[in-house]
């Protein structure tokens, strides 16, 4: 069955979460993902949503993170002083799944600007709860797709830590957690280097070669020793996916879903 390189990331981000994570889940791709991955193998994943949501089980994918899904479909709703002081400083979150606009190779965030801070050429949503999610929770996962434009060698604008320029950036700033220990985009997984902390390539989804990657990022790409093959979405995957995004586009535009 053929798929797209936009599924190959979503199944491939899906199936890292496990029954016993407790993920703090960041709206579009990693949402998807999280969605995905209940549906696929991981039914007991709790999912928890910035609004406040906890064991958030939405029929359909989230516009927001006040998306009334979320809410009806929780097993409980709490403030969000609540959500950040007890379940995100408490060192409750074992996953944070984040979304980027760019990327350095150190797992550096910006959701901020692209450009100057005061004359950006464009100004981005921003952080939200990014910043502390990724300083807080246990360990980050991040999803995006490749490009020159997204994966950069210098970010404009740090909004979210990573490693800063790697080795032992996190721990002299007196951060705790493990930081971004995988990347997952449209043509590979990447996970940091031992030491230094860089990203390299660790797996290359089914079809793309070095050249596909090297050709998308700002800097020079390093690869771990043993570079594996990415698995193919499974026609299972690929089906409830599609469903779940066709359903969701249905229900967007006002029509009756149909199941």
């Amino acid at each position: 069955m053929e798929y797209t390189a936009d599924e190959m990331m979503i199944v491939s981000a899906a199936r890292a979460l496990s029954n016993s994570d407790v993920c703090f889940v960041g709206i579009g791709a990693p949402s998807a993902a999280c969605n995905l991955a209940r549906r696929i193998g991981v039914p007991d994943v709790t999912l928890i949503y910035e609004s406040g949501t906890i064991g958030a089980a939405p029929t359909l994918l989230p516009l927001s993170i006040g998306d009334g899904e979320l809410c009806t479909t929780a097993l409980t709703t709490v403030s969000s002083p609540e959500m950040f002081r007890y379940w995100l400083q408490g060192g409750w979150i074992t996953v944070g799944f984040l979304g980027a606009a760019q990327l350095d190779r150190f797992g550096n965030i910006n959701t901020t600007v692209i450009g100057p801070y005061h004359k950006p050429t464009v100004r981005l949503p921003g952080g939200g709860g990014a910043p502390e999610i990724a300083a807080l929770s246990q360990k980050i996962y991040i999803v995006m797709k490749q490009s020159r434009r997204s994966f950069v060698e210098r970010i404009d604008f740090m909004t979210s830590f990573g490693f800063g320029t790697g080795g032992d950036d996190r721990q002299k700033l007196g951060i705790r957690t493990a930081g971004p220990q995988l990347l997952i985009t449209d043509l590979a997984i990447w996970k940091p280097a031992r030491n230094t902390n860089e990203l390299q390539v660790v797996s290359l989804h089914p079809g793309v070669t070095r050249q596909d990657v090297n050709a998308t990022v700002g800097w020079k790409v390093k690869y771990s020793e043993v570079v594996t093959a990415t698995p193919a979405p499974k026609l299972r995957e690929l089906k409830i996916l599609r469903d779940l995004q066709r359903r969701t586009r249905e229900a967007h535009r006002g029509q009756r879903v149909r199941d």
